[in-house]
C-alpha cells in the first residue's frame, strides 16, 4: 500500500493506491490521523486507484470523517470505483459521507 498526499488550495488530498483491506487499513488510518494531527482538517481521498475496500477500510474511513468534523473540518471521497461505491452503499456510507465523481468537485465543495 502507498498513499501520498498533495495540497489543492485548502484542501489536502490523500491518495491511497491499492486495496485497503485488514492488513493496510490501520496504514491508511495512521496516514490520515497524521494529516489531521498537522492541523489538515479539509481532507479529500481520491479513490480512483482503490479497487477493494474492507469493513475495516470502511472504519478508518469513518474514524477520520469523525475526527476531522470534531476538529471544524470534512472529510469527503472522490473518484470511487464502481466496486468500492457498492460497498459504500451497502453499508449505508453514502449517507454519511459527501461523495463526489471527481476531485476537482469534492475540491470545490469546500467552497474555498
Amino acid at each position: 500500500m502507498e498513499i501520498k498526499a498533495e495540497q489543492r488550495e485548502k484542501v489536502t488530498v490523500v491518495i491511497p493506491i491499492g486495496e485497503v483491506d485488514t492488513f493496510t487499513a490501520s496504514q491508511v488510518a495512521d496516514f490520515l490521523g497524521s494529516q489531521l494531527s498537522a492541523g489538515k482538517t479539509r481532507l479529500v481521498a481520491d479513490l480512483s486507484q482503490v479497487d477493494y475496500m474492507s469493513s475495516a477500510g470502511l472504519r478508518a474511513l469513518l474514524a477520520t470523517l469523525k475526527e476531522a468534523r470534531h476538529q471544524g473540518g470534512d472529510f469527503r471521497l472522490a473518484a470511487v470505483h464502481d466496486e468500492v461505491e457498492q460497498v459504500l452503499e451497502l453499508s449505508g456510507f453514502t449517507g454519511i459521507f459527501q461523495v463526489f465523481p471527481t476531485v476537482e468537485a469534492a475540491v470545490a465543495s469546500f467552497g474555498l
